[in-house]
This record gives C-alpha cells, structure tokens and sequence, in this order.
C-alpha cells in the first residue's frame, strides 16, 4: 500500500492539457536566478518616484490665502481649500498611471515572469510612491516658498499638501493588479516564460 503511494507521489503532475493525454510537469517557481533581477526591479522601479514627485509639483494647485492678523495667520480664499483634495486626487491618478505602466513593462520581461519578479515590482512601487510623496512635498515646498513677510491682507500661495499617506498604497496596488491580469490573460502554466 505505502508502495503505491509512493510511485503516485513520483509521477510528475497532470497539467492544464491533460486532456490530451500528454502528461506534463508543472513548471516549479523560479527563487535563485530571479533573485538579482528581482533586486535591479526594486531599485528602478523605486527612481520612478522622483520624476514622479516633479511631475506632481507640477501639476498640484497650490492653496490661495489670505493673511489676516491675530492667530490664525492665514485663511484660505473661497472655494480654494478644495485643492487640498485636487491634490490628493493628482498623486493618486499619478500613482494608478504609474502602477499600470510598471506592471506592463515588468511583464514584458518575459524570461522573469512569476512570483519573485511580481514581489519585487509591488515593493518597488511602494518604495517609488513613498519616494514620490517626499520629493514632491519638496519640490512644491521650494516652489511656493514666501521670501518675504506678507503683510496683513495679502493672498500668498501656499504649496499643496498630501494629508494621508495612504495614498501611495494606490501605486503598489495597480501593479499587482495589472500584472495579475496580464498573468490571468496568458493562461500558461509557466507564464510563457520558455518561450523567451
């Protein structure tokens, strides 16, 4: 009985076309030799997030405020604390674009594709957002910065802010999620990967 246990548990895995007849072995998950490729995927992955941070100082609308004497300092103009939201909503739309484009070009890396590539491109894409969210902070700060004291009833521009840092989860998240659906789409037990 244990005998024929044993020669089940030797015979190599049916595949998705066993139909067939044609018994195929299951290709295994690829860890050494996706290794370095994984640590060079983290690393320039992880530099996206300084144009990215640029282009979001670019393109963020600073606050318009008024100063006013007393405490408060300064208040913002009607309607112009919305652009604290506009840019939340540019990081993040920068972040899904990013992750959409990350999860493409790390998939077209074809002799990679599997598992360790995929956790590299997601922890590259957190290390890139989160490096995005303090350039950009930087790069805005120094373009908004008031040289001279303003006087009472002046209007400034103040540089915009990101006030969650949950925002960079959006870039990891579409990484995963687009290189998931490219995975799904091509349908192969080894993701193609001898065929590169």
């Amino acid at each position: 009985m244990s005998q024929q246990r044993t020669e089940q548990s030797a015979q190599p895995e049916w595949s998705a076309l066993a139909f067939t007849g044609v018994r195929v072995e299951r290709p295994k998950v690829v860890v050494k030799a996706d290794l370095l490729p994984a640590i060079s995927v983290v690393s320039f992955v992880a530099l996206v997030g300084i144009p990215l941070g640029l282009l979001w100082s670019w393109l963020a609308p600073p606050q318009r405020m008024r100063i006013v004497g007393g405490q408060t300092g300064e208040l913002p103009l009607q309607m112009e604390s919305w652009h604290r939201f506009d840019a939340l909503a540019v990081f993040m739309l920068l972040g899904l674009a990013a992750g959409i484009g990350v999860g493409i070009v790390v998939w077209l890396m074809r002799e990679r594709r599997g598992p360790v590539v995929l956790i590299a491109a997601v922890l590259g894409s957190a290390l890139s957002a989160w490096l995005a969210m303090q350039m950009g902070l930087s790069f805005a700060g120094s373009s908004y910065a008031i040289t001279d004291a303003p006087s009472v009833g002046e209007v400034v521009e103040a540089a915009p802010v990101l006030e969650t840092g949950w925002v960079i989860l959006a870039q990891p998240f579409t990484t995963a999620l687009t290189y998931g659906m490219l995975a799904i789409w091509n349908s192969r037990d080894d993701l193609g990967r001898r065929l590169g």
